[in-house]
């Protein structure tokens, strides 16, 4: 459709003043992306104070700096720029509990949230809650890609890609400069992106977690590109991204792909999906299950019918969502022994929604 307003400007002003439209018009949709970024700063200052609100009677809170490895060559073309190669900057937000005895150490929880482009935001509040009242510390980067950081950051997104190393950064982060942290005792856990992300930290990094649960996990990327529309598509095929769509560079796709990458899972793993799922496909998270069978590849798995809440069914505020979240935690304090693990919905409601 622009190439037929240019030609329609050529042929009413003339080839310069069409020249003139266009870049005018450039230059006002370039306005109004960044200000989509700067109004997502404002989002995010507000759900950062928010967090104080929802959490702040069980938890300590902070929001400290860290960095992964650089930006990707190819979003860095120009090698001599100054800053070429720095490492890259971020956050992570770090909730330790109240209550906790500062001379013992506790198991530590790396939690990555979801999304193409999102953030660590307060809908996880009252899972942080439920961390909190089994004396878990949890750390929640936020990872090159995530909104509310503005254009630049936005952008230098690497999705199954550097992404993952600075959510191991992070795990590493806490590690180094918290005595509280039992290195012995870490766990990773996250849905959707933030459970692909889960997938290749323990991949990647197989001796330093302890155990992991991915739920409703991106597991194929070549598949999803498949049957999302052209705009997700786009997300992954643009300039700043890898670049390329996956019919120009499959195997770019596969590598960033859990479920192409099961031969290398080694540690204890549960997963869950949904059937009714509107999100990632169960057929996606189907492809991984069968993938680590075919690996003769030792993991739990559950794969739930219909539940209510489809995409986000077990991380909403519903009875159903507390019983599936109860198995996991049941799951993972096997491998991490909280100091106060739940043993009934009960304790886990009182302790997420205070009755």
């Amino acid at each position: 459709m622009r190439w037929i307003f240019t030609l329609a400007l050529i042929a009413v002003f003339g080839v310069s003043q069409a020249q003139e439209e266009q870049t005018e018009i450039e230059a006002l949709q370039n306005q109004v992306r960044n200000l989509r970024h700067n109004f997502d700063i404002v989002k995010k200052q507000l759900d950062d104070v928010l967090w104080y609100d929802k959490v702040g009677d069980v938890a300590y809170i902070d929001k400290v700096y860290l960095t992964g490895p650089p930006k990707a060559d190819r979003t860095q073309p120009n090698k001599t720029a100054q800053g070429y190669g720095n490492p890259f900057r971020f956050q992570s937000y770090i909730f330790i509990p109240k209550d906790i005895d500062p001379d013992k150490k506790y198991p530590l929880m790396v939690l990555p949230h979801g999304g193409v482009h999102s953030n660590f935001n307060t809908f996880y509040a009252h899972i942080i809650r439920e961390l909190m009242a089994q004396q878990y510390i949890v750390v929640a980067a936020e990872y090159r890609g995530s909104t509310g950081y503005g254009r630049g950051f936005y952008e230098s997104i690497d999705y199954g890609g550097l992404e993952i190393e600075d959510v191991y950064a992070s795990r590493n982060y806490m590690v180094e400069n918290y005595d509280i942290v039992d290195s012995n005792r870490i766990g990773i856990f996250g849905w959707s992106h933030g459970g692909m992300i889960t997938l290749h930290n323990i991949f990647e990094h197989p001796n330093d977690y302890k155990v992991a649960y991915a739920g409703v996990p991106v597991s194929d990327l070549i598949a999803r590109m498949g049957y999302k529309s052209q705009g997700y598509r786009d997300l992954y095929s643009a300039d700043y991204h890898i670049g390329k769509t996956a019919a120009q560079n499959v195997e770019e796709y596969r590598k960033r792909s859990p479920a192409w990458q099961a031969h290398k899972l080694e540690t204890p793993l549960l997963i869950h999906t949904n059937t009714n799922d509107e999100d990632v496909n169960v057929f996606e998270v189907e492809h991984l299950i069968k993938s680590l069978k075919a690996e003769d590849k030792d993991f739990e798995y559950e794969i739930y019918e219909n539940i209510p809440g489809g995409h986000t069914f077990d991380r909403i505020d519903s009875k159903k969502a507390q019983e599936v979240r109860l198995k996991i935690y049941k799951f993972l304090a096997g491998y991490l022994s909280p100091p106060k693990p739940f043993n009934n919905v009960k304790a886990l409601r009182k302790a997420a929604y205070r009755f």
